[in-house]
């Protein structure tokens, strides 16, 4: 019998501000931050996978970094009209990004839908009709061994401290690249450890039948007002995994949304999203600062 898996449902009162005005409030994050864009192949060999760095300026010493997964909207802003580059990030991605470099980490911000020539995403109600490509199960894992491949080359990166972190689709991406039965070259030397927010965990069914066990700890945070995806579908595959040995905390947000980390302010003024947001950034960086003590 494997661990019991871990559930907090979180009325998250009591927290203080919402996330707009509690993220500028923090000193980390003032720290100067350098963004560069990257390339590197996805671990297919079949195609070239863009990508941006945000790392703390002038830091010399090896620091652990988190690669990030977009959702389907891709990386960027819907007012990006037509400009696709680190000026026109959604606001989501930027924030997080300079929130892992204020705080000593590098974090890769993967675009992979762009180089496939979708660079502005996919709406709502179009997933029977997106390329094989972009598929969250089988493809996009691959695009996120690529970027763990290309960290690893860099002399500024802590090989042994590399997290994987995604929301939505990218977070159903998170889910299918953790888990063990991909081939060993990628899990032998794999994620340290991995968040999903609010992701879709029906996972096309490809664990249905097999189980779903990821080969490290994981973290999924989701809400109870999601629009998009079903808590209850991720606390069954939760559930299941914990039986076959999987070790997965799922924090589920009371009256929370979609995007609730979102600093828009049409997330921000739903009052669950701003305090989830809040909490879910400070477990997170608890989350993976426990998991990359050695």
């Amino acid at each position: 019998m494997g661990k019991r898996y871990k559930t907090f449902i979180m009325p998250i009162v009591a927290l203080g501000g919402i996330l707009v005005a509690a993220f500028p409030a923090s000193s980390e994050t003032k720290n100067a931050v350098s963004i560069e864009r990257v390339s590197f192949m996805s671990a297919d060999g079949e195609h070239h996978i863009t990508g941006y760095l945000f790392s703390p300026a002038g830091s010399e010493a090896k620091h652990p970094a988190i690669v990030m997964l977009h959702g389907r909207g891709g990386a960027y802003s819907s007012l990006a009209n037509g400009k696709y580059d680190a000026s026109t990030l959604s606001k989501r991605h930027k924030m997080w990004g300079r929130i892992w470099a204020g705080r000593g980490y590098s974090a890769l911000m993967v675009d992979d839908f762009g180089p496939l020539g979708h660079p502005a995403g996919f709406g709502r109600g179009t997933y029977e009709d997106r390329p094989e490509a972009v598929d969250e199960v089988n493809r996009r894992p691959l695009h996120a061994y690529g970027a763990l491949a290309w960290l690893r080359s860099r002399p500024d990166i802590d090989p042994d401290r590399i997290g994987l972190m995604g929301w939505s689709n990218g977070g159903s991406a998170t889910l299918a690249a953790m888990a063990n039965d991909n081939p060993a070259t990628l899990t032998a030397h794999g994620f340290r450890a991995a968040v999903a927010l609010y992701p879709g965990c029906g996972l096309k069914h490809h664990f249905d039948a097999k189980g779903y066990t990821p080969y490290t700890e994981e973290l999924v945070l989701i809400g109870t007002a999601d629009e998009e995806v079903s808590p209850k579908l991720c606390q069954s595959l939760i559930a299941r995994s914990s039986e076959s040995g999987g070790k997965i905390a799922l924090v589920i947000y009371k009256d929370a949304t979609h995007d609730f980390d979102s600093p828009t302010e049409s997330r921000q003024s739903v009052p669950a999203n701003g305090k989830a947001a809040v909490d879910a950034i400070k477990r997170i960086e608890v989350f993976f600062n426990t998991a990359f003590v050695p």
